[in-house]
């Protein structure tokens, strides 16, 4: 499994690569800071629950779960 930072490495391409304003950068530009500033995965997750609003929320959850369950 890769760790948080290798994981926030994958979501900053992603942000990179998606349209300034879109709910795809917003969700991978989130997922990135947050697993950059958090301990573990587990961490991770219990803050995304946090972002809103909740259209960029659940975008976020859902590519943390593709990003954290990839191998």
């Amino acid at each position: 499994m890769r760790d948080n930072l290798d994981l926030a490495a994958s979501a900053q391409e992603l942000a990179d690569a998606a349209p300034t304003g879109s709910i795809d950068h917003a969700a991978a530009s989130s997922v990135a800071i947050t697993l950059a500033t958090t301990r573990d995965i587990t961490d991770a997750r219990k803050t995304l629950d946090g972002v809103s609003p909740e259209e960029v929320r659940e975008a976020a959850l859902a590519l943390f779960e593709q990003l954290s369950t990839a191998d």
